[in-house]
C-alpha cells in the first residue's frame, strides 16, 4: 500500500508533530474502559489509516468524506469522570489532543517520513528553520503560522526579551526585528534547540485559515492585491486585465492555489503541515486557535514567563471568520473546485483533527 508521499505528491509531506506521551498498554486500556472502548480503537486510528491509503484521493472525488469529522469521544485511560459541563469539555480536549497523537505517530513512524530537520530537502528544511522563533532566555521554539495568531504571540516574545515593554503596545507589527529565527543560527546551535528545547506551534482549521488570509490580503493589504491579485484575475478572469487586484474572488483564489506548487506558495496560505513539519521537529505541545487563550495559558505557565506576560486580547476592529461565514463561502464555491483543492491541505486536516467541510445540498440549503 503507497505511503502519503506517493498517495499524495503534490504536498511532498514533511509534517508537524504532537507531544509523544506514553500511551497504557492496550491490555489495561481495555481493562479501564471496557469493550466499548476497544470497539473505539478503530475510529481512533481512522485518520492514519485513510492517510496511509491511495483510497483518500477517491473518497474525496467521490464525497464520502463531506461529512467525516473526528472520531467520536471516548475517555483517555486516567481520566475521572466528573458531571457536568467544565469535566465534558475536558473530556473531549483529551480526546482531541490523544487522537492527534496518534494519527501523527501513524504518519511518522512510516519509512518514507524524516527523523529530523536534516533529512529534509533543502528548501523544505529553509522553509521551517525560518519559521521556527527561538527564545534562549526561556528555552523554547515557536513555530509561527500566519493567520494562527501569531502577531500576537510575537508580540510576547518581545516583551520576554526586552525589546517591547507591553503586549498591548501599539504601532504596527515589526515581523523581523527583535526576533531571533532558528535559521539563522549555525547546524550545531540548531541541532542543541531541537534537541533540548520546549517546542509548540498553534493551529487552526485549514479553510478557515484560508478565508482568513484572503479576506485580509486581498480586501486590506495594497501589497498583496497588487503583488498576487492582479496577476490571479489576470490569469482566471476574462478581460481582467484593468484589475487593481482588490477585487479578487474567493474561488479565483482557490483556483490559484489549486495551481500553485505547495513549496513555493506564500507563507499566509502555504499548509501548516510545510510551515512547521512535525515529523522532523518533534513538537512538544500542538495549541488550537479554537482555543487561543486557553492554550496560551497553558504555555506561558509552562515556560514560566513572568505574571505580567499574558496572551494579549483581540482588538476591538478585528472581525474573525465565524462557522456562518465560512460556510456562505464554501457553500458559494464550485464543489469540483474544493474537491480537487483539498488534497493540497489534507494532512492538516488528519493530522489535527479537523472535520473535512461539509459542503453537501443538504448543508448548504441551510
Amino acid at each position: 500500500r503507497p505511503g502519503p508521499a506517493r498517495a499524495l505528491p503534490a504536498m511532498q509531506p514533511r509534517g508537524p508533530a504532537e507531544p509523544r506521551r506514553a500511551l497504557p498498554s492496550g491490555r489495561s486500556r481495555a481493562r479501564s474502559r471496557g469493550a466499548a472502548g476497544a470497539a473505539l480503537l478503530p475510529s481512533m486510528l481512522m485518520f492514519g489509516v485513510i492517510l496511509a491509503s491511495s483510497g483518500l484521493l477517491l473518497m474525496i472525488e467521490r464525497g464520502i468524506l463531506a461529512q467525516v469529522g473526528p472520531p467520536p469521544p471516548q475517555p483517555p485511560a486516567g481520566l475521572s469522570r466528573r458531571a457536568g459541563r467544565d469535566s465534558a469539555a475536558e473530556l473531549e480536549l483529551e480526546v482531541l489532543r490523544d487522537t492527534r497523537n496518534r494519527t501523527i505517530r501513524a504518519l511518522c513512524g512510516q519509512r518514507s517520513m524524516p527523523r529530523s530537520v536534516w533529512e529534509l530537502p533543502p528548501g523544505q528544511r529553509r522553509t521551517v528553520l525560518r519559521h521556527l522563533l527561538v527564545s534562549d532566555k526561556y528555552r523554547f521554539l515557536y513555530c509561527y503560522v500566519p493567520k494562527v495568531a501569531c502577531s500576537n504571540w510575537k508580540r510576547i516574545l518581545k516583551v520576554l526579551d526586552g525589546a517591547l515593554e507591553s503586549v498591548d503596545a501599539r504601532g504596527k507589527m515589526d515581523h523581523k526585528s527583535d526576533l531571533v529565527f532558528l535559521g539563522d543560527m549555525k547546524p550545531e546551535e540548531i541541532s542543541y534547540r531541537l534537541k533540548h528545547y520546549y517546542k509548540f506551534i498553534f493551529v487552526r482549521n485549514p479553510m478557515e485559515r484560508l478565508l482568513s488570509a484572503y479576506r485580509n490580503k486581498f480586501g486590506e493589504i495594497k501589497e498583496y492585491q497588487q503583488r498576487y491579485g492582479v496577476e490571479i484575475v489576470r490569469r482566471y478572469r476574462k478581460n481582467g486585465g484593468n484589475s487593481a487586484g482588490d477585487d479578487v474572488s474567493f474561488s479565483e483564489f482557490l483556483q490559484y492555489l489549486l495551481d500553485e506548487d505547495v513549496e513555493r506558495m506564500n507563507e499566509h496560505w502555504m499548509p501548516i503541515y510545510n510551515l512547521c513539519q512535525p515529523c522532523a521537529v518533534r513538537y512538544d505541545f500542538i495549541g488550537s486557535y479554537e482555543r487561543l487563550h486557553a492554550d496560551a495559558s497553558h504555555v506561558l505557565e509552562h515556560i514560566q514567563s513572568p505574571s505580567f506576560v499574558r496572551f494579549p486580547e483581540r482588538q476591538a476592529w478585528y472581525k474573525p471568520v465565524t462557522a456562518e461565514t465560512l460556510h456562505y463561502y464554501l457553500c458559494n464555491t464550485q464543489r469540483r473546485l474544493l474537491r480537487e483543492l483539498l488534497p493540497k491541505y489534507i494532512l492538516d486536516f488528519s493530522l489535527f483533527a479537523y472535520p473535512l467541510p461539509n459542503i453537501t445540498s443538504e448543508s448548504c440549503r441551510h
